[in-house]
């Protein structure tokens, strides 16, 4: 900042003394914080998460000579482990229902971007031409009477004048401040500053915080030291957004003792974010701290917080540069070549543990180091997996789907005490009603698929809801499979919906179960299908969050959407009479980081519009020279 600016700043502390507290010389002596009356522009600047992140999303569809991807291949049905005196039927049911799914399924409802690409299609389909056509006059009309920046610095005289023209001068400088971006226009907010400070004598809180937040967010960091020094002589405490900005540009600019003192201070009152840790250990790797960024980065992962892609970059991308310096305790907090190895593998396997999927940019920094380490002879690649599970790339299998006999018991028994028989489960059924359903599951034969019988009908119109639901209990039956349909009472009356005929059918070639029409079935459908063995899917549109959210840990609920992705099925499209009915895809392989040792498979991002809910359909395959060869 410029002298005058400074000097006008350090006379207006003169006349702040008595309101100051000097006494103190906490950086943050009272609670944190968010600033008060800040406008949402404000709040969004003072985010410790703004400003662009060096590993954000980025698309990356193709590279000459990738693989091609699966796209809407269709791919086989899960391995059935099913053991006991029913085995053999159930291993000849899935191979039958294996042969049908190669013929008519089609890309999985989990597949990454399948939830972003329908509700573009709903969007266009409600869209009308009108709503477009009015859209940009209404933004027009929004627009008008609101205050434009100057293009240079004015004179006090020239934002008076401007001010007294304001509709409210009282909030002028700080809404004038919000409309700053960076860049050119740095040098006009110090205009405004300086005639804020020669008009009021002080300047706000929040009006340095709007300059403070432009500064970082614009890369001027030569400019945020003068403004640390003011706001921590005129204010008795800073908050969470001011912190994280100080925080994020001394750490780029080396200033790590300034950084880690203010994050110490912070976690006298508040747990800091995961951006606040991230930055400090991106500025000393960056500065070659090695020592210091992975103690901060334990802390990060005791403390229970997760990282963020760009954080990991960081660890990868320059462990790779510094990969010369070998020697133990070699310049000031370096770590051994080998201990950082040992720590990134370990990301990895933290990835694999929390069901985490690198964007493509840090995909990159992980191929770079394995290619990059000493004698080990690395080789990456961007590849795709079959329909069987086998990487294209070097002929590995991957992991199954499909739970391991420990793993599906535990996950059973979580969801029969926490989602069956959890406190709010009469708030969608009754006792008497789960009883009997238990008791009816108990003397039926085990199902190989449950129906979500109303979820189903309804992909239809109201008048060919039945007839739907008939088709989709036809298409199972023919493959041998004995279903079992979950309904509502008032499927039985016949009317519009409800074909008296249809439901009949219906009726005898499939079990069927009818709650009370106040009743919830998705308890019901996940007690019969767990009930019935491993081998069991079911056919629902609902992708169960609300019931996944309700398991005790993110174990659990990692192992509930392996189960899901596994054995739930999806009506692919509009059912058409006489036609056969399709059913969206089953993968056989779990996506998940995963090694054997001699080679690593990481699924990874890339593109931005995958849901939570949804997995990556690329790899990248990491193999060692001797373990290479080609796909099938």
């Amino acid at each position: 900042m410029g002298f005058t600016l400074i000097s006008m700043a350090r006379t207006c502390l003169e006349h702040l003394k008595p309101l100051c507290h000097h006494g103190n010389s906490s950086l943050l002596t009272f609670p944190l914080c968010k600033s008060p009356k800040l406008p949402p522009p404000a709040r969004s600047l003072c985010s410790g998460d703004s400003g662009p992140h060096p590993s954000g999303k980025q698309t990356h569809r193709r590279n000459p000579g990738q693989s091609e991807g699966p796209g809407g291949g269709r791919k086989s049905a899960v391995r059935t482990r099913e053991e006991g005196p029913r085995g053999g039927v159930m291993e000849e049911r899935a191979q039958s229902f294996t042969l049908r799914q190669r013929t008519s399924f089609s890309k999985s409802v989990f597949a990454a971007g399948t939830a972003k690409r329908m509700a573009d299609i709903t969007k266009r389909r409600e869209a009308g031409a009108s709503q477009e056509e009015e859209e940009p006059a209404e933004r027009t009309v929004r627009r008008e009477g609101r205050a434009e920046p100057p293009d240079r610095p004015l004179s006090a005289a020239e934002w008076r004048k401007m001010m007294e023209s304001s509709r409210n001068p009282r909030r002028f400088a700080v809404q004038m401040m919000t409309l700053f971006r960076s860049g050119a226009e740095l040098s006009i907010a110090k205009s405004l500053l300086t005639f804020v400070a020669t008009e009021t004598g002080t300047l706000s809180y929040e009006l340095l915080l709007l300059y403070l937040a432009m500064c970082v967010n614009g890369g001027h960091d030569a400019e945020v030291p003068d403004v640390y020094d003011i706001m921590r002589a005129t204010f008795p405490s800073l908050d969470t957004g001011a912190s994280g900005l100080f925080i994020k540009s001394f750490s780029r600019t080396g200033r790590l003792k300034d950084a880690i003192h203010i994050l110490q201070e912070v976690k006298k009152v508040i747990t800091p974010s995961a951006r606040n840790y991230g930055d400090i250990i991106i500025g000393a790797m960056l500065h070659g701290q090695t020592t210091t960024a992975w103690e901060l980065y334990d802390e990060l992962i005791k403390e229970g917080l997760s990282p963020q892609q760009d954080v990991w970059v960081s660890l990868f991308s320059e462990a790779r540069k510094r990969k010369e310096e070998e020697e133990e305790g070699e310049g000031s907090g370096v770590m051994s070549q080998s201990e950082q190895q040992e720590r990134l593998l370990g990301i990895l396997l933290h990835m694999r543990n929390n069901q985490v999927y690198p964007q493509q940019s840090l995909a990159s920094s992980i191929r770079s180091w394995f290619e990059s380490l000493p004698g080990q002879k690395w080789t990456g690649s961007w590849t795709d997996a079959t329909p069987k599970g086998v990487c294209r790339c070097c002929g590995s299998e991957l992991e199954s789907i499909q739970l391991s006999t420990e793993e599906y018991q535990q996950l059973r028994d979580r969801v029969m005490s926490n989602i069956i028989q959890g406190e709010d489960v009469f708030n969608k059924t009754t006792p008497e009603e789960l009883e009997k359903f238990k008791w009816f599951v108990k003397k039926s034969p085990v199902f190989d698929v449950v129906v979500d019988g109303l979820n189903v009908a309804n992909l239809a119109d109201k008048s060919l809801r039945s007839e739907t639901l008939l088709a989709v209990v036809s298409e199972l039956k023919l493959l041998g499979l004995n279903v079992l349909v979950l309904g509502r009472q008032h499927m039985l009356r016949p009317s519009v919906s409800w074909d008296r005929r249809n439901m009949a059918l219906i009726r005898q070639k499939a079990h069927c179960f009818f709650t009370e029409n106040i009743s919830k079935d998705d308890p019901f459908l996940l007690y019969a299908t767990l009930h019935s063995g491993n081998h069991c899917r079911f056919v629902s549109r609902d992708l169960m969050r609300d019931h996944k959210a309700c398991l005790p840990d993110e174990a659990t609920r990692q192992l509930f959407f392996k189960w899901q992705r596994g054995h739930q099925l999806v009506v692919d499209g509009h059912v058409v009479a006489g036609r056969r009915v399709r059913f969206q895809n089953i993968l056989s392989y779990d996506t998940i980081v995963q090694t054997s040792g001699e080679s690593w498979h990481v699924p990874y991002d890339d593109t931005e519009d995958r849901s939570t809910y949804e997995v990556p359909q690329r790899w990248m395959c990491l193999t060692t020279t001797r373990r290479r060869r080609h796909g099938p």
